[in-house]
């Protein structure tokens, strides 16, 4: 591959904050603090809400037998969690809830937002109660699930918005707690 289409790829990625080039030392990947994503999380939220608002695409019986079959697997997560499975799950689950959103303006933003996210949740899984975390995600792929199956497309954004609230929240109070002068004493 040439350098061209490497130092495009580098830019972009400089340019959304994720690499930092250094003179001298070459291209290293930022820190991702919880606070300064705020903002991000926010626009998430009021974004979530337009999924089943914007051109959403009804789901198939073959789309909601795909978000069946990942609840299922959000039970044996719960059983014995796995912090990457719990990630590929997550990750497929988005997919799922991508492909719903018809609004291609919606979509793109959306994806942006979500990977912006999705970094600081990657590192902050380890402080994180892994067995809590996955039945919170096991609810919110029910609750998601339930609303497909009678076709509430917008409950379907409502309950999402829901979800990355109360995300953010535990996102916070983790990095509160680790943060704190206590955090490595027994």
């Amino acid at each position: 591959m040439s350098r061209t289409p490497i130092r495009r790829v580098l830019s972009r990625l400089e340019s959304e904050g994720l690499v930092e080039t250094r003179h001298g030392v070459g291209t290293i990947v930022t820190d991702v603090k919880i606070d300064a994503l705020a903002q991000v999380y926010q626009l998430r939220m009021e974004l979530a809400v337009m999924i089943g608002r914007l051109d959403p695409v009804p789901r198939s019986a073959e789309d909601i037998a795909r978000v069946r079959a990942l609840l299922a697997r959000c039970d044996g997560l719960a059983r014995r969690p796995d912090q990457k499975m719990l990630a590929r799950i997550n990750m497929e689950f988005y997919q799922e809830l991508r492909a719903m959103t018809g609004n291609a303006p919606l979509r793109e933003i959306s994806d942006r937002l979500y990977h912006l996210t999705t970094r600081i949740w990657l590192t902050s899984v380890p402080n994180l109660n892994l067995r809590d975390e996955a039945e919170i995600f096991r609810r919110e792929v029910a609750d998601i699930l339930a609303a497909m199956e009678i076709g509430d497309l917008e409950a379907v954004g409502h309950i999402r918005r829901s979800h990355i609230s109360m995300s953010f929240a535990r996102l916070r109070r983790y990095a509160a707690l680790d943060a704190s002068p206590n955090a490595g004493a027994p």
